[in-house]
């Protein structure tokens, strides 16, 4: 199996270095990455690897996802859209999707003719999932859809949406009337809204979507009526796994970067990496980065062995995360003045890596589970 992953990583590794790399600069420019690149990673079998090979996924394990999480995060932060696909949305397909529901739409979820989004986040909820708006009201063998999303990444792409929306609004409490349905983007009364201008992931497109008596077939309702907040509890924790492997690589990444420029940067004589000083942040970065990797692979090792690593994820989600801006932040500063322009790959990377702490559950959320994970 590892030779397996070796071969897979080169193989990933020279399909990015030539289809991606060259052009990533023209997509930041741009704020999308193209649709054909999706394709072009379906054609590769580099879309949904763990998807069981019925559906035309390769059906392997989890190490082969991280593979292409590490991978697609060396060429830059905003890729993350496609690990969204891979290994956030599809899963709840996968895990809760019908017989007839996985027939429709995994095949081409692997092959990129289908991009996927998950729908949580709206503009008076975010991490608090039961506060959610969007109510979903069943009418015979239709539900109608009202309501708003926001943040949604892959929206302008997004194909298949997962929304989630309350289907009962007056549960007590009110999670239990959460339910999750899949809504596809030719839905009468579904309207995306305007691509969000961030202050980075400049080519990964994030939207408004909009939901005005959508008709949606009951046939789509994912998994059982009033279980979807239970259902996004279970996903979330692979959510935050996928981030905090994001926000190793980076940091990983910019260390490298920055090492590689104090060792040519000179001034008054000599070079950057002969100042004491700069050792020092350098080697203190060094071990916060290795700190991190080494826990990072023994939560993937039990996550892998379905050992439950809530508290563990949620450890890492937020201490890598929060390591990844401080490095983001000494490392543009060594880079002096150039750390500050755009050509310099630093100053994408400092301006892409905060939003990490706030997706998939903020950091101070992060916090408060581990803080009743401890009893405390």
């Amino acid at each position: 199996m590892e030779q397996e992953r070796r071969i897979f990583r080169e193989a990933v590794r020279r399909f990015l270095e030539k289809e991606a790399k060259p052009f990533y600069d023209e997509w930041e420019e741009k704020r999308m990455v193209p649709r054909d690149f999706w394709k072009k990673m379906g054609e590769q079998g580099f879309l949904c690897p763990q998807v069981e090979e019925k559906y035309g996924g390769a059906g392997v394990d989890f190490s082969f996802s991280v593979i292409l999480i590490e991978e697609l995060e060396k060429v830059g932060s905003g890729m993350i859209g496609i690990s969204l696909h891979n290994d956030i949305v599809v899963p709840y397909l996968t895990s809760f999707g019908t017989e007839e529901q996985k027939k429709k739409y995994l095949p081409r979820c692997v092959s990129g003719e289908i991009i996927t989004a998950v729908a949580m986040t709206e503009p008076g909820a975010g991490s608090d999932l039961a506060g959610i708006q969007t109510t979903a009201i069943r009418e015979g063998d239709y539900y109608t859809v009202n309501g708003q999303k926001t943040f949604i990444t892959n929206g302008i792409h997004g194909d298949l949406i997962v929304v989630a929306c309350k289907t009962d609004p007056q549960a007590v409490p009110s999670y239990r009337g959460i339910s999750l349905l899949l809504i596809d983007k030719d839905t009468p009364g579904f309207t995306r809204g305007r691509k969000l201008n961030k202050v980075g992931l400049h080519c990964q497109d994030t939207a408004e979507l909009f939901f005005q008596d959508a008709k949606v077939p009951v046939a789509n309702l994912l998994g059982a009526e009033g279980k979807g907040f239970h259902q996004m509890m279970e996903k979330l924790q692979q959510e935050r796994l996928v981030v905090a492997i994001s926000a190793q690589v980076a940091g990983e990444e910019m260390w490298k970067m920055t090492t590689e420029y104090v060792k040519t940067r000179r001034t008054f004589g000599q070079s950057l990496n002969s100042y004491q000083s700069i050792r020092f942040a350098l080697a203190e970065m060094a071990t916060e980065i290795e700190l991190g990797r080494t826990f990072l692979q023994e939560i993937i090792r039990k996550f892998m062995n379905k050992e439950d690593v809530t508290n563990q994820v949620s450890m890492a989600k937020w201490w890598i995360t929060d390591q990844a801006k401080n490095i983001a932040m000494k490392c543009m500063h060594l880079h002096g003045g150039y750390g500050y322009m755009e050509e310099y790959p630093i100053a994408r990377r400092f301006r892409d890596i905060p939003v990490m702490a706030i997706y998939a559950g903020s950091n101070e959320m992060m916090k408060i589970i581990i803080a009743k994970k401890l009893g405390i």
